[in-house]
């Protein structure tokens, strides 16, 4: 197997010529390791590797009836425990510790043949839509280094769009898939709450509001994943009924119906939009229409500014606990040293608030369900930037150290109204990229991010399709289409996928 050929699979079709006795499982995770030594050094996209393990465990593979056996794959630095691995989620504090078990996530993975080259580099605790955690260092974007990938999934993002491998796991709590995606080329599907909980013991991740998935470069590898990924865990906070399909069978599938989609490329939160990002979902209406459905430019009539409040009230409350969790843990208190300075003003102003606050901020989630809901009974889609430009620059969005010691002093004296305030201008700046993400994961419903634009400076950027909850296979059978039309960006463009291969022939 020689890099050319790996970069042109993706995960199904490794399983299959693994299945076939065309490849072993050895010589796949020895190119994957090979690229990953070549790239890390320049994007910086691991935390952790375990490439003597992973190798003794592909050369010790059967072929047995599992869906993607010997099949190499990184997972994210959060909640994607590996019994026995180092589990940090960017936090200098906890750089020596180690998970008791799998992940329900990982053991579902396990069952299914995956084997695991480590884990992805990731802001600390996923609170950023950049991996610039202070652990570990900035992860690079394989488009332009001096960009960013995105976060939290940021060092999946970068693992997938230089070739080390098709897919890795992600989570997405308030756009941590669709950013990266976004940013980075690929195709990125949050799926319905409830769908693919990553239990024991893990219940309710940010309230619903995140959910564990993978990044991928193909449609077929987020269906195939979706497939084997979605279960009813009798113990999680939140359940959806099982999709009583294939989701890989039913993308296939022509709706054979003019459907009703609804757009807008205004930011709802009253940032500014650029052109890029306009064009796009333009162009991506444009092409709708020419395909035969009625496409309309519409507001949701969901207040973005107060929904972010609430977003940002839900993080401060479990920051907090997070935080008293860390003390326990290493029987002392924490200092604002211990920890990266948007996990300190969050947890500081989680002190203050009462639990009426709390539940009244997760009240307003569901009266925007409640408007989506309703929105979604005259509309199948809901489309819209997936960000509001092209990605920022490393270093762009991490606070100088003057900026810091001044939140950390705001935050000491404010009030807990002023502490919110403070908060939501702290996040400003990265918000103001990323505003369109959150609706969907504060609403539980299914969204994706769709490479279907290149700027003129070689960057990718991707367009958000929302659905009603439960209609992950709708999703799927649009992004099947758009992968095959002209619009579908991918990795052509990336350096990592072109110049640096022409090199090596």
């Amino acid at each position: 197997m020689n890099l050319e050929t790996y970069l042109k699979l993706d995960a199904v079709e490794m399983a299959q010529l693994i299945q076939k006795k065309e490849v072993t499982a050895k010589e796949l995770m020895t190119v994957a390791f090979e690229r990953l030594n070549e790239v890390h050094p320049i994007l910086n996209i691991v935390a952790h590797s375990r490439m003597e393990k992973a190798l003794e465990e592909a050369e010790r593979i059967s072929i047995e009836d599992v869906p993607f056996n010997g099949v190499p794959i990184l997972l994210k630095n959060i909640s994607q425990s590996v019994e026995g691995e180092l589990m940090t989620a960017g936090n200098k504090l906890l750089k020596g510790n180690r998970s008791k078990h799998d992940s329900y996530f990982v053991k579902k993975l396990r069952d299914a043949g995956f084997h695991f080259m480590g884990h992805t580099n990731t802001p600390e605790f996923g609170l950023k839509n950049i991996t610039e955690p202070e652990i570990y260092g900035p992860t690079r974007n394989p488009w332009n280094t001096n960009y960013s990938p995105g976060g939290s999934s940021g060092g999946a993002a970068a693992a997938i769009a230089s070739g080390v491998v098709p897919l890795a796991g992600a989570s997405d709590g308030g756009g941590s898939i669709r950013i990266p995606a976004s940013f980075s080329g690929l195709f990125g599907l949050k799926p319905t709450r409830g769908r693919t909980p990553v239990g024991p013991g893990v219940g309710r991740q940010w309230h619903g509001a995140s959910i564990d998935f993978v990044l991928s470069r193909s449609v077929r590898d987020s269906a195939s994943m979706l497939d084997l990924l979605q279960v009813v865990q009798p113990e999680a906070a939140f359940q959806t009924p099982l999709y009583p399909g294939s989701y890989q069978q039913k993308m296939l599938e022509d709706s054979g119906r003019t459907l009703r989609i609804a757009y807008t490329t205004k930011s709802p939160v009253g940032t500014p939009v650029s052109a890029d990002a306009k064009f796009a979902v333009e162009n991506t209406v444009k092409w709708l229409e020419a395909q035969g459905h009625d496409v309309e430019e519409k507001d949701n009539g969901v207040d973005g500014v107060q929904l972010m409040k609430d977003y940002y009230m839900m993080n401060s409350g479990e920051m907090s606990l997070t935080v008293q969790e860390l003390e326990k843990a290493i029987s002392r208190a924490i200092t604002a040293d211990d920890v990266e300075i948007e996990t300190w003003v969050l947890s500081e102003a989680g002190k203050s608030l009462s639990a009426a606050d709390f539940s009244a901020s997760l009240a307003s989630w569901d009266v925007a369900a409640a408007q989506m809901a309703s929105f979604h009974q005259v509309y199948d889609f809901y489309i819209t930037p997936a960000a509001a430009s092209t990605a920022p620059k490393v270093g762009e969005l991490t606070h100088s150290k003057a900026s810091q010691e001044k939140l950390r002093l705001q935050v000491s004296e404010a009030n807990k109204e002023k502490q919110q305030n403070l908060i939501y201008e702290m996040f400003l700046p990265s918000l103001t990229y990323t505003p369109f993400t959150q609706l969907a994961n504060l609403t539980g419903q299914p969204a994706m991010s769709v490479p279907v634009y290149l700027s003129s400076e070689g960057l990718p950027l991707g367009v958000q399709v929302m659905a009603p909850k439960g209609e992950e296979h709708r999703l799927l059978q649009l992004a099947v289409q758009l992968e095959q039309s002209d619009l579908w960006v991918g990795m052509k463009g990336n350096p990592y996928f072109e110049e640096r291969l022409s090199k090596r022939k």
